[in-house]
């Protein structure tokens, strides 16, 4: 049942994930089920970057000068930390989002449609023992420095992922939906 994999989904972090490889099969998989996520006047906003190899390596090397270049109080530590995420990963896609240039819905559907596709890539890959983790760095805003976007294009994040060992925590709740929900 689908609620029982909605249950079960965890974010599962870089420093987790193994050597085993994320294959192409198993990428295009995960990214066939974005596609099919609810899209308000079926402007499908969502775009992918897809980064494997160097690609990858060189992505985390953009984004850990780009943080050296950009903050100021640099951290070492973080700047390691930023390429280390890329590295340990098997793949990282860029979240992007291409705004509808007709400007027919308000800019918060077009990032919610996109939010929903990410949620169907999370499923799909948590069904596949792909781990994966959303990240929205403030670095995300020069991905147009390293990549190309198209105009009214911009990246909202990050989706790291990698094979993972061993099992995932439980999820918890605060409080149950009925704490949530007024029913009228």
């Amino acid at each position: 049942m689908i609620l029982d994999t909605i249950k079960k989904r965890r974010s599962v972090y870089p420093e987790q994930y193994n050597d085993t490889p994320v294959t192409r099969n198993e990428i295009t998989q995960i990214l066939e089920a974005a596609n099919w996520a609810p899209t308000h006047k079926k402007t499908e906003p969502w775009r992918f970057k897809v980064f494997r190899e160097s690609a990858k390596e060189n992505l985390g090397t953009f984004l850990a000068d780009k943080y050296q270049e950009t903050v100021e109080n640099f951290s070492e530590f973080k700047q390691n930390k930023i390429k280390l995420k890329a590295s340990k990963s098997s793949c990282v896609i860029a979240i992007c989002m291409q705004r509808d240039p007709n400007v027919s819905l308000p800019e918060w559907e077009e990032i919610a449609a996109v939010a929903m596709a990410v949620q169907n890539m999370w499923l799909v890959a948590h069904d596949l023992g792909v781990g994966a983790y959303w990240s929205s760095p403030v670095l995300i805003q020069y991905l147009g420095e390293h990549v190309h976007l198209n105009e009214g294009e911009k990246c909202i994040g990050f989706f790291y992922m990698g094979k993972y060992d061993g099992k995932l925590f439980e999820g918890v709740r605060k409080s149950g939906i009925h704490t949530k929900t007024v029913w009228i």
